[in-house]
């Protein structure tokens, strides 16, 4: 299916979904809970590895102990963006839950996902949420000890990308004061390799 998508004569006939379409599927149960809109196309999710978990939950323990008041840490939820509706690992959105009872949020001050078996899919998310504003993506290769920091979004993607290995300090230039070393979110065997 990847190589047809990528013949523009089959791209052209593609369906795509507006977010509102996307929505209407899921109410009347035509989407499974495994998908997430990505530039109006239903995209499977890839199934959570182990290490993956691993990786997630040591970031978000790590993010809880340290957002400030007013912020919440959201796991795998839902942002409603232009044309996509994808949910990150993890996301930082101002606010609390009760503000997002009637629609997701459409921002964040920070995203991450973490790609143990889709770097590509994890850098092809780069561009949409560059294009909706949010400020910083982390992008985590635990296998790699390494994370992707990107940062300055406009409509064409960001303009800065950094790659700190796990030697390094993870700081979120969009959230001050959080601050988390690249080791202790990688899992123990990429600790004691250091």
């Amino acid at each position: 299916m990847t190589m047809l998508l990528e013949m523009p004569a089959f791209r052209q006939r593609v369906h795509l979904l507006s977010v509102n379409d996307y929505h209407r599927l899921g109410q009347v149960g035509v989407l499974s809970e495994q998908v997430e809109l990505l530039r109006g196309i239903v995209v499977k999710k890839m199934p959570k590895s182990p290490l993956h978990e691993l990786v997630a939950q040591k970031l978000m323990r790590c993010l809880l102990a340290k957002v400030s008041t007013g912020f919440e840490v959201r796991r795998e939820s839902p942002l409603t963006l232009r044309d996509s509706e994808p949910e990150p690992d993890l996301s930082v959105v101002q606010g609390r839950p009760d503000d997002w009872a009637g629609a997701h949020p459409s921002t964040a001050h920070l995203v991450v996902e973490v790609a143990v078996s889709s770097t590509q899919v994890g850098e092809g998310k780069a561009e949409i949420y560059a294009e909706a504003g949010i400020p910083e993506y982390w992008l985590v290769h635990p296998e790699a000890g390494a994370v992707d920091v990107y940062r300055e979004p406009t409509q064409d993607g960001y303009l800065s990308k950094t790659t700190l290995s796990a030697e390094q300090m993870l700081r979120c230039a969009s959230l001050p004061g959080i601050e988390v070393a690249v080791a202790d979110i990688l899992p123990a065997r990429s600790n004691r390799a250091r």
